[in-house]
């Protein structure tokens, strides 16, 4: 999926953290009946050095915890959305990601909305975000050297963005799902027709709302799994057609290309 994972923060040399890691992509959908090509990815250039690992949440296309453990140095950790609770059924695309985390013995911290952490160089809140399950999921907002950047995980629209741009904007740069696909799971039924996130013209709308001077579209260009997840095709073009007239700038990255704030 372009520009999908391996997203780096770097305030200097000596600090980085990273969010929504993926490192071992032919791993996320085994043992079930989801099956689909999954992206190439990009270490971090801090492989064993990073500070921080931010999960926008625990499905494991999000959590890789084998990918966390390579990034992280000794002392490093794991933000990740605090659980709402309920049971295994609820928590059906949550429990193996939280185990594996466990299993790998990652120093974790489960942050509620809107709680914020000093790591280092870097100020790190969890926004609120929606996800399509209605599994916990946060935004990531991470300010260092003057910089501020947040990072939508894979949130669908709500009405949280004025707020958050209060809160902690002007946003140097918004990470943002332009992909809008809808899903059908058994454990999620009757299904919802409507985006499980962010489509290209919502994508483009939440980053007006948020003030961003610089938008990355991501998680796009991905997998269609029949019955469970269909895309449409075309969703650069289309986020790039919603976004000609917004006054912030587009940053279409490649896999592995880096941007300079």
């Amino acid at each position: 999926m372009a520009t999908m994972r391996s997203r780096v923060r770097r305030a200097s040399s000596a600090h980085s953290v990273v969010i929504d890691l993926l490192g071992h992509p032919e791993g996320v959908l085994e043992g079930g009946p989801l099956s689909a090509p999954m992206p190439k990815v990009v270490p971090p250039r801090t492989q064993g050095d990073v500070i921080a690992g931010l999960c926008t949440h625990l499905h494991r296309d999000h959590t890789d915890a084998g990918a966390l453990a390579e990034a992280l140095r000794p002392d490093g950790r794991v933000l990740h959305p605090a659980s709402f609770g309920g049971d295994d059924h609820e928590n059906l695309w949550t429990l193996q990601g939280d185990r594996e985390l466990d299993e790998r013995d990652l120093t974790r911290q489960p942050m509620g909305y809107w709680e914020t952490v000093t790591i280092g160089p870097f100020t790190i809140a969890a926004v609120p975000a929606v996800d399509t399950l209605g599994d916990p999921q946060v935004s990531w907002a991470v300010e260092a050297g003057g910089k501020r950047v947040l990072h939508l995980g894979d949130s669908m629209f709500h009405g949280y963005w004025w707020r958050a741009a209060h809160r902690f904007g002007p946003f140097d740069a918004v990470l943002t799902p332009i992909n809008g696909p809808t899903v059908c799971f058994p454990h999620c039924q009757p299904p919802s027709p409507y985006p499980a996130s962010l489509d290209s013209r919502q994508a483009a709308v939440a980053a007006r709302l948020l003030g961003a001077k610089v938008v990355v579209p991501m998680h796009y260009d991905g997998f269609h799994i029949d019955t469970f997840y269909h895309t449409q095709p075309d969703e650069l073009p289309r986020f790039l057609d919603a976004a000609s007239g917004e006054t912030y700038e587009v940053a279409a990255l490649e896999q592995g290309e880096h941007l300079t704030l």
